[in-house]
């Protein structure tokens, strides 16, 4: 079974992510990292998952096991490890999380130096090392060789800081109403820090974990519950994190959910105002709207599109020299401030576009008419390779014949199958979605 999926190594926590695995990859991460050591130490955090402690212990032991020193800060927002390994100069950053899933899943992610997400070559090399038993054998240490680890509770100051510094020092949001929905999640604690500390009047969701309520009825998953606070409080806005607090997702004053593309388009117009593009455009993944495609055309900008997974939206914002890309479900990366997705950071770049614009959040994030498009997601038992699936090519010309654009792919972390379809006949779309859904039922049943 292949072990890194499209966002690090994630599974049920407990077998697929079991202490055992856990230790053995924390012991393939610090042989495939010792290579570029230079300070010897890694950084470790981890979300609100009550198997958090579990995977923490073993990764600690697998780390320390060869020869490693280990930096512990508890739970922590994933763009958080990302910029505090490179500010603490540590060789590695692990986050602990498994992101929007339920808490009974957990998973790991990975950074280099540089708070950068490993690429797939790099996760090849640690997924090589974790299956060589003589390697991991030979590669653990002993007497003065054996890494110590130390627990830190007071670097998410340094982290509420430099998120701070991200939103324009002329700017307030004194006078804003905003309900943030932590989702129970590694965000708990900074995210209502950060917008009080701005000024802002906040509403607080969901900042009571208790290892098992992680976006359980809560967060960027379920925006229904933030929209109605908006409405119960009289909001301005309504911001929504996930688990680990590196995606976003908002609501306007009506309540209503503010489509990801139509924010990014909305985002990258205005750095290109701003003078703060660069690359002459932005990066968006295959799921986004044409309509988005069409609105940055209007202004000027290109859209490259790349496979979904920020971790291959920020590689193609690096070989096009583009500093700001994203994914419509809310990973949003704004490369000169955080290295990955990150929801408070994209969240304060929002709020001051909102407070300069001077309108009201349903005015200022609809700019345009998206193509109407359709997801549903189906379980699968087995993931066979498309081209092997009997009649799929014929479905395919089916779905373009009737002037759809179709996107099929399986889930980098679960066990289905994701059918995308977007074109300007809504009434042909629903369809066309039925036709797809019972082909796929019949033929991965």
């Amino acid at each position: 079974m292949k072990l890194f999926g499209t966002d690090g190594v994630r599974g049920k926590a407990g077998k697929d992510i079991s202490a055992s695995n856990m230790l053995r990859l924390a012991m393939a991460t610090g042989i495939y990292f010792r290579q570029f050591a230079k300070t010897n130490k890694i950084l470790l955090g981890k979300d609100t998952r009550r198997s958090g402690y579990m995977i923490e212990n073993a990764i600690v032991s697998g780390l320390t096991a060869v020869g490693f020193d280990v930096i512990q800060i508890g739970p922590m927002p994933t763009p958080a490890i990302a910029f505090l390994t490179e500010n603490m100069r540590c060789d590695a950053g692990i986050m602990i999380s498994a992101s929007h899933n339920p808490y009974n899943d957990n998973g790991v992610k990975f950074f280099d130096c540089r708070g950068n997400k490993l690429n797939q070559e790099e996760e090849a090399k640690i997924e090589e090392i974790y299956r060589d038993q003589a390697l991991i054998d030979a590669s653990q240490v002993d007497d003065r060789s054996i890494g110590k680890s130390k627990r830190i509770d007071d670097v998410v100051g340094r982290y509420i800081v430099h998120i701070k510094n991200s939103f324009p020092k002329g700017l307030s949001l004194v006078g804003m109403r905003v309900v943030v929905d932590c989702a129970n999640g590694a965000g708990y604690i900074v995210a209502p820090t950060v917008l009080s500390e701005l000024g802002a009047d906040v509403v607080v969701l969901a900042d009571e974990p208790n290892g098992f309520n992680i976006n359980e009825n809560c967060g960027a998953m379920h925006p229904e519950h933030l929209s109605k606070a908006v409405h119960q409080y009289r909001a301005d806005i309504g911001i929504a994190l996930d688990g680990d607090a590196d995606r976003l997702v908002m609501v306007d004053e009506q309540g209503k959910v503010i489509d990801g593309d139509k924010l990014m388009g909305v985002l990258a117009v205005h750095l290109k105002k701003q003078g703060l593009l660069k690359g002459d455009g932005m990066v968006a993944t295959v799921m986004s709207n044409k309509g988005l495609d069409e609105y940055l055309e209007k202004n000027k900008l290109a859209l490259y599109r790349s496979a979904v997974g920020d971790k291959h939206v920020a590689k193609i914002m690096q070989e096009k020299g583009i500093n700001f890309g994203g994914e419509q479900s809310g990973h949003i990366i704004f490369s000169d401030i955080a290295k990955t997705g990150d929801g408070m950071s994209s969240a304060l770049q929002a709020l001051a576009y909102l407070v300069g614009s001077g309108k009201k959040a349903s005015e200022a994030f609809s700019p345009y008419e998206s193509y109407p498009q359709k997801l549903v997601n189906i379980q699968v038992n087995e993931k066979p390779p498309f081209d092997t699936i009997e009649g799929l090519d014929a479905l395919i010309e089916k779905v373009e014949a009737a002037g759809m654009r179709q996107l099929f792919r399986y889930s980098g972390t679960e066990k289905k199958l994701r059918i995308l379809l977007e074109g300007k006949d809504r009434a042909v779309l629903e369809q066309m979605m039925e036709d797809c859904v019972s082909f796929f039922k019949k033929s991965l049943a």
